[in-house]
């Protein structure tokens, strides 16, 4: 799955954590002020944040662009010159493009937030008395959100785009390193599902499950610091009282409570996952047998494999349905825990320079930083799905390199029995 696409897959994503770690520390230890030395200054603090297109542009943006391109150009020049990689341009390369265009991509959010401000300000004072607002001013607001908008439609397509072609790649990559083994692998039991099936599985739930990971650890990047300036406004939580950054902690403490809450009571959905594709491969099988073959596929043995099929579904089923129950109360919580903890502020108002804006603000960076600390929770099915092919293609790996079987694998072998060849062999199904 990896070895094909990514040059030493263990020590390669260990120096993409440790380098991306000494990055980020210079950067925040004085690198960003570097770009002074080349023209590109800061912006003196306390200066009013640029709205529309041009916040794309300031000093600051310019030199982090800069920034970026060498980082990963000296992190890719290692690795091409280390150890070359048939796949090293799209692997290193085209993963630190998608990296940036992710970032990219929440960078408009946060410019969409920083207009909420001015915007929804203007709309509280419009429907007040003695109001100085007039409609050009509005209408000049939301022109300045069409823009913004027109350039997240942009960068949108451009992104799904390139990660479409990058995952095929990887599959390409998954399936020539399976092609050129096959001699090995035809013998194995479900070796041409494993191939076809299952990697452009795992390409596919890749494509949205990866997309999303690095858009939540991009988003929280971004709207921390953002969640943290504004805890300026909030005093006080209910039940708890004053705290520093009262709505940065209390973001933090719900999502992980929930991402353990929705971790624990789905723990065993990975394994009945991984048992529901067995016990369909082997009755699939017996099927296809029975087309060409006529002792193949006899009532007796059909029925017990399609009750394997049965039982495991049933178990699934009952899994699923209190883990959909705690999901959707969590989920359900969620959409009123943020206004729990604004009333006190909210009922203070103008007392502590509260403002509509101030409040949509809130909500969206809140909402945003919650989200993606909830990445576990509102894709675990998901998850749940990629775990199960991951468990087979190891499995299949295994037996490619002739290593030890994964323990579930050990596991339906003790249960079931195993064939001459090595391939599982359900008991009375002649498999």
């Amino acid at each position: 799955m990896f070895t094909s696409f990514f040059p030493q897959p263990k020590l390669f994503f260990l120096s993409v954590v440790l380098w991306s770690a000494v990055a980020t520390a210079l950067w925040y230890g004085g690198a960003d002020g570097w770009g002074a030395l080349i023209g590109l200054g800061t912006t003196p603090e306390g200066t009013e944040t640029v709205l529309g297109l041009g916040y794309f542009v300031t000093p600051e943006f310019l030199w982090f662009y800069i920034y970026y391109a060498i980082v990963v150009a000296l992190f890719a020049a290692f690795w091409f010159r280390f150890d070359p990689h048939p796949w090293q341009r799209w692997s290193i390369l085209g993963s630190a493009l998608i990296l940036f265009i992710t970032y990219f991509g929440v960078q408009i959010s946060v410019a969409v937030n920083n207009w909420r401000r001015p915007f929804f300000d203007d709309v509280q004072q419009a429907l007040g008395e003695n109001s100085t607002v007039t409609q050009a001013d509005l209408f000049a607001l939301l022109g300045i959100f069409a823009q913004i908008a027109f350039l997240s439609i942009f960068i949108f397509v451009l992104s799904r785009f390139f990660v479409s072609h990058w995952i095929f790649r990887w599959r390409t990559a998954m399936n020539d390193y399976y092609m050129a083994r096959w001699q090995r692998l035809r013998h194995i039991e479900g070796a041409s599902q494993r191939v076809q099936e299952d990697t452009m599985r795992f390409a596919g739930i890749m494509e949205g499950l990866g997309v999303s990971a690095i858009d939540a650890v991009m988003t929280l990047i971004a709207f921390l610091p953002v969640l943290w300036e504004l805890s300026k406004y909030v005093e006080e939580l209910p039940l708890v009282g004053a705290i520093p950054a009262p709505l940065f902690v209390a973001a933090l403490v719900w999502s992980l409570f929930g991402t353990g809450l929705l971790a624990l009571v789905g723990i065993r959905l990975p394994g009945l996952e991984f048992r529901n594709q067995r016990v369909e491969a082997a009755y699939r099988k017996e099927l296809v047998h029975g087309e060409d073959q006529a002792d193949r596929a006899q009532p007796m043995t059909v029925h017990e494999l399609f009750g394997y099929v049965r039982q495991n579904y049933f178990r699934l089923y009952f899994h699923y349905m209190y883990f959909n129950v705690f999901r959707s109360l969590y989920l359900q919580a969620d959409n009123i825990f943020v206004y729990i903890l604004l009333i006190p502020t909210i009922v203070a108002g103008a007392a502590v320079g509260f403002t509509f804006g101030v409040l949509q603000q809130i909500l969206t960076a809140f909402n945003q930083v919650s989200n993606s600390f909830q990445y576990l929770v509102n894709s675990w099915t998901t998850i749940v799905e990629l775990l199960s092919i991951h468990k087979r293609l190891m499995a299949f790996e295994a037996a490619i390199e002739d290593k030890e079987l994964p323990d579930i694998d050990k596991e339906w072998l003790e249960i079931h029995g195993a064939g001459d060849d090595g391939g599982v062999r359900t008991v009375g199904s002649g498999i």
